[in-house]
Parts: structure tokens; sequence; C-alpha cells
């Protein structure tokens, strides 16, 4: 069992490391992230995007909590409810956005229809909401400083957009 559950980690580690580095490639040629980022190599990879990508990862897993008595904390367990916490905020609003354009576009084209609409996308946002209010009260060392994290980008892309040249068309290899 350990062994797949490993399997299972690195598979999806690969697919975030993977897809974040393209996220910070297509940012940079949007002018909205550093420059050097919208750069592939000879390899045709974002490799500026990989490095600043792991010195950010870097940032968050070298540290150790200490708990208050000097033993070490959980820090795999704080970094996957900061990580949780917020992405439950965007998979509510991604679902609650098929609602909307449901009724602001009803005659739009939908290639692919959402499952068992509107019961299932309905009980996962009341699902996930309630699991995101148990996060922030009894979780709230490592639910609110990972909103915080999170909304920390909204002012930074107000000022990088505002200082940013005008932006390339972006094509992703």
């Amino acid at each position: 069992m350990a062994a797949a559950i490993m399997v299972s980690t690195f598979g999806c580690n690969n697919g975030l490391i993977l897809s974040g580095a393209r996220l910070y490639y297509a940012m940079a040629k949007d002018g909205l992230f550093f420059k050097s980022s919208g750069e592939l190599n000879k390899f045709h990879v974002p490799a500026w995007g990989l490095v600043i990508q792991g010195i950010w990862a870097s940032f968050y897993v070298l540290p150790r909590t200490v708990k208050a008595d000097g033993t070490y904390g959980n820090l795999y367990g704080d970094l996957l409810t900061y990580v949780i916490s917020a992405a439950l905020i965007f998979y509510i609003l991604t679902i609650i956005g098929i609602f909307v354009l449901r009724v602001k576009r009803p005659d739009a084209e939908r290639p692919y229809k959402a499952f068992g609409y509107p019961i299932i996308p309905a009980l996962y946002c009341i699902g996930a909401a309630v699991i995101l209010i148990v996060l922030f009260v009894y979780q709230t060392t490592a639910t609110w400083p990972g909103l915080l994290i999170v909304l920390t980008g909204v002012p930074v892309y107000f000022i990088w957009r505002r200082s940013a040249e005008k932006p390339e068309q972006v094509e992703l290899p």
C-alpha cells in the first residue's frame, strides 16, 4: 500500500511541477511574471520557471515547524492544510461558475456536460464548504496563513500588471 501511495504521490507531483512551470511561462508571456520565465531552454522547457518554483517550494518546506515545547510539529500536514484550504475556495468558485454560466449563457455550446447537474455540483459545493469551514475553525494556524498567502497575490498581480510592458501573444509549446 505504501508503494502505491508513493507512486500516486510522485505522479501527482510530476504533473503539478510541470504544469506549474508552464503557468509561470504563460504569466511571463502576459507580462505578469519575471521575463526570464517566459523563455524556453534548448529542450523547450521553461527552466527558469522550474528554478523559481523549486526556490518557492523550498521556502515553504525547509523551515521546520517548532511547537512551544521545543518538539517538531507536523510540517507536511500544515502545508497540506495551506494548500487544501486555498484550493477548496477555488474549486467551489469553479463549480459555482457552472451555475452562473448556465444562467448567463443558457444557449452556449457545452461540449462537456456536468455529471448530475444540478444536484451533484450543488452537493459538491455544500460538502466542500463544510470541509472549508471545519478547516478554518479547527485548523486556524494552518488555514489562515494559507489564505493570506493567496490574498497577497491580489495586490502583487495589480502592481505587476501596472508595471508590465505590452504583453506578447502566448503560444504554449
